[in-house]
């Protein structure tokens, strides 16, 4: 960050990095997108070819994207297959919406059909959500105290002083600690605002403009309180270190970080 000459080294490391493949990939979309838009300005049909090697490319950058979370071994939540499938729901269900906004913003209304397409996918990625819930919820975990010092045939296994005497970057950035009847609370404000609302707009197919921007809004509201439970639920495997208070969902939500107890 403090050398922006060095910027382009992002894209560098694609064969070993998702986070430089999303690069790579992310300034191909932009520069296909461009050239496809040119296209259609100056009254050039692009070929299907194009808008299928358009497609695959925007898929491929938002499966990368997921990947940066997916490949993560410390982070057992999201070492799934069912992150990169729900990035990938959720980016085809939300440009769907859109396309359904953007269909009544140009009068060119697509007709019932898509609606009934746009509504599919919306519920199918919200299923798979719910799915990668379920599997947050009942994962067991795979590290403890016990586990990582080797000590857990001598009993319970206990630290003796904390690891630091001060709040870390570690604890307040990989050990978020959420009350469990607020996460409830929050995945049930996503599942309406991102669901509820959007499936119930699909059904009215109104052709406007206004009403769908609503709707269009409200899923974006929805989809950001569930991002935002994507990071805060995830638990990095270095919280073993600071004692089980970090893993305990039942925590007031006034904890924003976890402090490690002495024994």
């Amino acid at each position: 960050l403090g050398h922006p000459e060095r910027a382009w080294r992002a894209l560098s490391q694609w064969r070993s990095s998702w986070l430089s493949r999303e690069g790579v990939l992310a300034v191909l979309v932009l520069a296909a997108l461009s050239a496809w838009y040119l296209s259609v300005f100056l009254g050039i049909a692009p070929p299907l070819w194009a808008s299928v090697v358009l497609i695959g490319l925007i898929t491929a950058t938002v499966y990368a994207t997921s990947m940066i979370y997916a490949s993560l071994k410390t982070v057992a939540c999201w070492h799934h297959p069912l992150t990169p499938l729900c990035y990938l729901m959720f980016s085809a269900s939300g440009g769907a919406l859109a396309f359904v906004w953007l269909s009544a913003a140009i009068n060119q209304w697509v007709g019932n059909s898509f609606t009934y397409v746009a509504s599919g996918l919306i519920f199918a990625a919200w299923v798979l959500k719910f799915c990668w819930w379920r599997m947050l919820d009942t994962r067991k975990p795979v590290s403890s105290l016990a586990s990582a010092t080797g000590l857990g045939a001598l009993g319970e296994v206990k630290t003796l002083m904390p690891p630091h005497t001060s709040e870390n970057y570690l604890q307040k950035e990989m050990g978020f600690v959420v009350a469990r009847r607020h996460v409830i609370k929050l995945r049930a404000i996503s599942v309406l605002l991102g669901c509820v609302i959007p499936l119930f707009g699909l059904y009215l197919a109104t052709e406007s403009f206004i009403f769908l921007s609503v709707v269009v809004a409200v899923h974006l509201m929805g989809i950001f309180v569930e991002r935002w439970l994507f990071f805060a639920e995830a638990k990095h495997v270095v919280s073993t270190y600071y004692t089980d208070k970090i893993n305990d969902t039942t925590t007031d939500a006034s904890s924003a970080t976890s402090r490690p107890s002495t024994i």
